[in-house]
C-alpha cells in the first residue's frame, strides 16, 4: 500500500487514543509521532516540522471548553503559519467548529471517530498543505520570470560566421531535452544563449530559473538547490523552495560550475542521476523535470586532468557542448553591436541619436577587448554620457587607450600583482585572445591561466 500521509503528528492526553491512532495511520502515513504532553509543542515544532498535526481539544479532566486546544492552537500558528492542524475532541459543537476554522484550524474532528472519515480528513488536510507549498513556488516562479522578463538585451546579436553557428546550434538543440554545456569567456553572452535556448524549447512557457554557482557558498548550497523545511537549521525560520523545484517543467540554467569543489559536485552529481531532490529537514523526495543548461569560463577538460572536475560529472552535463567566441573572434559585429547599444542608452540617458565614425569602429575592432561584449557595452555607455556631440570619436573611448598606457607603466612597477596581470594581459593581446596559445606564452597550463584570469577580473 503507497503511504500517502506524509508525517502526522497526534497531541493528546489518553494514550489509549494515541496507540489506537498510530495504529490505524501508520498504514498509511510515512511517518506516525505521539506525544502525550502538550506542553513540549514548542520543543517538537523547533526541531521537526510536519505535514499534519492532530491537536486534543482537553487536556484536564472535567474541562470541556476546549480553551487548551484553543491556547495550543494559536501557539502552532505562531511558531509555523502554514502548519496544518486538525482539532480533537469528544465534545464538539458547532460553535467551538467555527471557532477552531477561525482561528486557524483546518479541520475538526469528533471522538471516536470513523476510521475512513479520520483518514479521508488527514487527506484532505495534506492536500490543503501540498497546495500552500504550491502557492509558495508559483509566488516564487512569478518573481524569477519577472526579473528574467527584465533583464536588459534579451536578444542575441551577430551576423558572423562564428554567431551563425551559434545560432544553427541553437536551433538544433533547442527542441531536445539534451544537457548543455556552454563554454567562453567571461562576458561571452552565455546567459543569453541560455534564454534563447530555452525561449525556443517546448518549456519556453514553464519558468527560467539561472543560478549563479560561483556566488552561492557551501554552507547555503543545499539550501539554495534543495529547498528546506522549516526548523531544518538555526535560519530556517520557514519553508524554502529550492532552485530545482522551482524549475520544475522548465529550464534550469547553472551559471559558473567550474567553481564547485569536489564535495559538492558529488551532491550535484547524485540530483541529476537521480532525478530527485529531498529538501533539508525532510524525508521525502521529490522528482524534478527539467531542461539542464550549465556554463562557465573553466577549462573542465583540463581540470578534469588536474582531479579539480569530476570526469562523470562533464560528462552528464555536456550531452551538447557549445562554444561561445570571444568578441575577438568576432570583430566584424562589433558595427552592429555598437549600433544596438547605441540606440539603447541615447533612449536611457535621453541623448540624440549617436552615431561612431568609420575610425572609431576601426579603434573598436583593434581592441583585444578582454572583457567582451560585457566590456563593449559598458565602454559606449560610458561613451554615451561623456560625449557632447552625436558623433563619437577614437577620443571618446580615450579609456581604451589608457588601458594599454596602464599596461606599460605598470611594467616599471615592483608591485607583483600589478606586473602579472599586465602580462597576461599582453600575451592574450599577442595570440589574438587564444587562451591555448597565451597560456603557452606564458608558461602556463589553460587552467593556470584561467585561474588567473579570474583572479585579475580578466
Amino acid at each position: 500500500m503507497e503511504k500517502e500521509l506524509g508525517k502526522i503528528l497526534i497531541i493528546d492526553d489518553d494514550e489509549d487514543v494515541l496507540l489506537a491512532a498510530k495504529l490505524l495511520l501508520k498504514r498509511h502515513a510515512h511517518e506516525v509521532l505521539i506525544e502525550k504532553n502538550p506542553k513540549k509543542i514548542p520543543f517538537l515544532l523547533n526541531n521537526d516540522t510536519y505535514d499534519v498535526i492532530l491537536l486534543d481539544m482537553n487536556f484536564s479532566k472535567d474541562i470541556t471548553s476546549g480553551k487548551e486546544g484553543f491556547y495550543w492552537l494559536s501557539q502552532i500558528r505562531e511558531k509555523d503559519p502554514s502548519a496544518v492542524v486538525i482539532l480533537v475532541t469528544a465534545f464538539g459543537d458547532v460553535e467551538m467548529a467555527v471557532k477552531a476554522l477561525k482561528q486557524g484550524a483546518t479541520d475538526f474532528v469528533l471522538k471516536p471517530w470513523q476510521n475512513e472519515k479520520l483518514i479521508a480528513t488527514i487527506s484532505a488536510a495534506l492536500r490543503l498543505k501540498n497546495s500552500y507549498r504550491e502557492v509558495d513556488k508559483l509566488k516564487q516562479e512569478k518573481k524569477q520570470l519577472v526579473e528574467g522578463m527584465n533583464q536588459p538585451f534579451k536578444e542575441m546579436i551577430g551576423e558572423s560566421t562564428a554567431m551563425r553557428n551559434v545560432f544553427s546550434i541553437i536551433d538544433k538543440v533547442a527542441q531536445t531535452d539534451a544537457n548543455i554545456l556552454i563554454l567562453g569567456e567571461n562576458g561571452t553572452g552565455k546567459e543569453l544563449v541560455a534564454r534563447a535556448i530555452h525561449k525556443h524549447s517546448h518549456r519556453q512557457d514553464s519558468v527560467f530559473i539561472g543560478v549563479d554557482m560561483g556566488a552561492i557558498t557551501e554552507t547555503l548550497f543545499e539550501s539554495e538547490l534543495f529547498g528546506h523545511k522549516r526548523g531544518a537549521f538555526t535560519d530556517a525560520r520557514e519553508d524554502r523552495v529550492g532552485r530545482f523545484e522551482l524549475a520544475n517543467t522548465g529550464t534550469l540554467f547553472l551559471d559558473e560550475i567550474g567553481n564547485l569543489n569536489h564535495p559538492l559536485q558529488s551532491k550535484l552529481l547524485t540530483v541529476l542521476q537521480n532525478r530527485q531532490i529531498t529538501r533539508i529537514g525532510s524525508n521525502t523526495n521529490l522528482s524534478i523535470d527539467i531542461r539542464l543548461i550549465c556554463a562557465t569560463n573553466m577549462p573542465l577538460y583540463d581540470m578534469v586532468k588536474e582531479n579539480s572536475f569530476r570526469q562523470d560529472l562533464l560528462y552528464r552535463i555536456n550531452t551538447v557542448e557549445l562554444y561561445l567566441p570571444s568578441l575577438r573572434e568576432r570583430i566584424e559585429d562589433i558595427p552592429l553591436l555598437g549600433e544596438h547599444f547605441l540606440k539603447t542608452y541615447c533612449a536611457k540617458y535621453r541623448k540624440p541619436k549617436a552615431k561612431l565614425t568609420s575610425s572609431t569602429i576601426k579603434k573598436l575592432q583593434d581592441y583585444a577587448w578582454p572583457g567582451n561584449v560585457r566590456e563593449l557595452q559598458h565602454g559606449i555607455e560610458r561613451a554615451i554620457i561623456m560625449s557632447e556631440s552625436n558623433m563619437l570619436t577614437p577620443d571618446d573611448f580615450f579609456f581604451l587607450n589608457s588601458q594599454g598606457d596602464d599596461q606599460t607603466t605598470a611594467m616599471d612597477s615592483f608591485n607583483l600583482e600589478e606586473v602579472e596581470k599586465t602580462l597576461i594581459q599582453k600575451a592574450i593581446q599577442k595570440s589574438s585572445g587564444n587562451i591555448s596559445k597565451a597560456a603557452k606564452e606564458l608558461g602556463l597550463t589553460r587552467a593556470s591561466l584561467y585561474r588567473r584570469l579570474e583572479k585579475h577580473g580578466l
